[in-house]
């Protein structure tokens, strides 16, 4: 029909217009960063390494990270975040192209012939059948729908972001909990078997005490230093659970699995794989870098695509609408020529008199723009400080490990040489125990020194922003 074809060349022509978008443009705010770290801490880049855990060999910590990346709810809930930013961003394109409808109705009515005013006048009813589609379009006059988009898009980007930020940071915090909840184990097992050491000490020094061999104050002080390791018992065994704990929560266990204590028993502290070399990553690469920051700018780029949408909304919109269809009393009519029926019209609206209210709009749409600028700021601030702080934290894991390891190889010897002058009757057993425990205390210090290694790696590897992968910057 002639008509249709009217309306689809309008609609066509319609399509083709673009309005002017209102609002600032984004910019990268301008950011004073440094041009390395301090006296070049990072050695030079290594080789690509996407799964940086698996450098430390353990295949139980590579069960523990698969099962958090698959589980994790924190995780789960993001990316159900994301696909909820992937709708509006769809809604956001749909609201760019007409709305086409279809509409059918059939009625059978009756006119009281009061309504007409003759007397005695008896009309009788009448059927009505109608068919019509229906086109609404908004013309984007002033870019409000095409900021719209660019917001949502913005709104899918900064999701993905944080998405990415969010398993970063699980794969840190997995790999740190293991090797916390290893020293953890390690510590509880050097204070069992020093506690199995003092309860047979006691049982020697008993015995010679009743043989007169030794008098009451080398007894009671076996007992007192039996007694001081076993009030720290309870302290560990406290101390691995908590770490239990807050691992499963990690994995995504239920709460059944929580109560079971289904976390893995076996792994390694004393023999694993060092950590992945550290790469060189310049400060300006952060922001390429680290999804939290890209979130931060994609969080800026909606709010100042959110400005241009309250601009434009200050001004009148022009809607069109068009109806073609066919109305006829019986249904063999209904296509007809005779029934064509059709219109359209379109429709110019805008606040005149809003006491404020469009320009409060925009006010807070700049206001949540200049917010969202200081966020992104705050956030790159605070990136940088926490690569130098990580930095210098995985320098000094390793110094003290090293440190700690030749501390508790010295007190062994020192252990062993006391207890064989002990035997011999030339230290007493006073000396013997200040090995003892100062040995202890060592062996507990050394177990925390080789898990903080590796939470100084996890640490780092967060704050650098992910995986270490060559090119992928």
């Amino acid at each position: 029909m002639r008509s249709l074809r009217l309306i689809a060349c309008g609609a066509s022509l319609l399509l083709g217009l673009s309005g002017c978008a209102l609002g600032p443009q984004y910019e990268r705010p301008e950011i004073d960063l440094p041009e390395s770290w301090p006296e070049s801490q990072a050695p030079a880049r290594p080789a690509a390494e996407s799964a940086w855990w698996t450098r430390f060999e353990d295949p139980v910590l590579d069960g523990l990270v698969a099962r958090a990346l698959a589980d994790n709810l924190d995780l789960r809930l993001a990316a159900a975040r994301v696909g909820e930013a992937r709708a509006r961003l769809g809604f956001a394109r749909a609201e760019q192209f007409p709305s086409i409808g279809l509409q059918a109705e059939a009625t059978r009515q009756r006119q009281p012939a009061a309504a007409i005013g003759i007397e005695g006048l008896e009309i009788p009813p009448r059927n009505v059948f109608s068919v019509a589609g229906s086109l609404a379009y908004e013309v984007d006059l002033w870019g409000r729908l095409a900021r719209q988009r660019e917001a949502a898009g913005a709104q899918l980007r900064r999701s993905v972001y944080a998405q990415e930020a969010v398993r970063v940071a699980l794969v840190a915090d997995v790999v740190a909990g293991y090797y916390g909840l290893l020293a953890a184990r390690e510590q509880l097992a050097v204070t069992e078997r020093t506690v199995d050491s003092r309860r047979e000490n006691v049982r020697v020094q008993r015995l010679r005490f009743e043989a007169g061999m030794i008098d009451e104050l080398a007894l009671r002080q076996a007992e007192a230093e039996l007694a001081s390791v076993l009030a720290q018992l309870p302290g560990r065994v406290d101390a691995v659970q908590r770490l239990e704990s807050a691992l499963g929560i990690l994995l995504g266990l239920s709460p059944a699995e929580l109560l079971a204590e289904s976390l893995p028993q076996s792994g390694r502290l004393a023999t694993a794989a060092g950590p992945a070399p550290i790469p060189a990553v310049l400060p300006a690469e952060l922001l390429a870098r680290r999804p939290d920051l890209r979130a931060a700018e994609a969080a800026l780029e909606a709010a100042t695509a959110g400005v241009g949408v309250a601009m434009a909304a200050r001004l009148p919109q022009l809607n069109l609408a068009a109806l073609l269809g066919s109305t006829a009393a019986e249904t063999g009519d209904l296509f007809g020529s005779e029934a064509e029926t059709w219109r359209v019209g379109a429709g110019l609206a805008g606040p005149l008199l809003d006491f404020g209210r469009s320009r409060a709009g925009v006010e807070t749409a700049e206001a949540q723009r200049e917010q969202a600028e200081l966020q992104y700021r705050a956030a790159v601030a605070a990136a940088v400080a926490e690569v130098r702080d990580g930095l210098r934290a995985y320098d000094n894991a390793l110094g003290t490990l090293a440190a700690v390891e030749d501390q508790v190889a010295a007190l062994r010897r020192t252990e062993a040489l006391a207890d064989i002058r002990y035997r011999e009757g030339y230290v007493s057993i006073v000396e013997l125990l200040d090995a003892q425990r100062a040995l202890l205390g060592a062996e507990v210090v050394l177990a925390q020194a080789r898990a903080d290694r590796f939470v100084a790696s996890a640490t780092l590897y967060k704050a650098l922003g992910g995986d270490w992968e060559e090119g992928a910057w």
